[in-house]
């Protein structure tokens, strides 16, 4: 019996190799289910049928220089099971640095002082509302609601020279303003 299936299993390849979609069907139902199983050991039951379906679409894509096979099953359960490790170890890997980059930001969270950065946004706050009129509507109109200096000269019926004017001098006030936050 075991000839049998060597045998079928063989002829089944052959008729793949020459592009058989009848061939390949059959060892698609063949094989895809015991695969799962299989991978299914190692993995979760969604990974298994990725893995398992991935292995039998490499089959069809490699038919023509797929290697000879004394036995087909081996060679399929092998190539599940490199998969499923592969996969397995890619997945401790990720978590690995998911794990790492949270306990990162944890750490840079609890660096930061939330009242400094209260503090901060107030005084960038009242540093705004401080400036000329002129320069922070202008200077609001851009940081605030992304308008382009064109948009913003024509929203006020002045040139885009005097937008940037009025922007850089806004900066400047600005930076002399916050210079000890920032």
């Amino acid at each position: 019996m075991a000839d049998l299936h060597v045998t079928d299993d063989t002829f089944l390849l052959s008729a793949l190799r020459k592009g058989d979609k009848e061939a390949f069907n059959q060892l698609f139902r063949k094989y895809y289910p015991v695969l799962c199983a299989y991978a299914r050991r190692f993995v979760e039951l969604e990974d298994a049928r990725e893995i398992a379906q991935d292995m039998m679409i490499w089959l069809w894509e490699t038919r023509e220089t797929v290697p000879v096979i004394i036995s087909l099953s081996q060679y399929l359960f092998k190539a599940v099971y490199r998969r499923a490790l592969d996969y397995h170890s890619r997945k401790q890997l990720k978590r690995r640095a998911d794990t790492y980059f949270y306990e990162e930001m944890q750490e840079i969270l609890q660096e930061v002082d939330f009242y400094q950065l209260e503090e901060l946004s107030k005084r960038i706050r009242e540093a705004i509302e401080a400036l000329p009129p002129t320069y922070r509507e202008a200077f609001t109109m851009h940081r605030f609601h992304e308008m382009s200096y064109k948009e913003i000269a024509a929203n006020l019926k002045v040139s885009p020279k005097t937008i940037d004017y009025r922007i850089q001098q806004a900066l400047k006030i600005l930076r002399k303003e916050l210079k000890d936050y920032l």
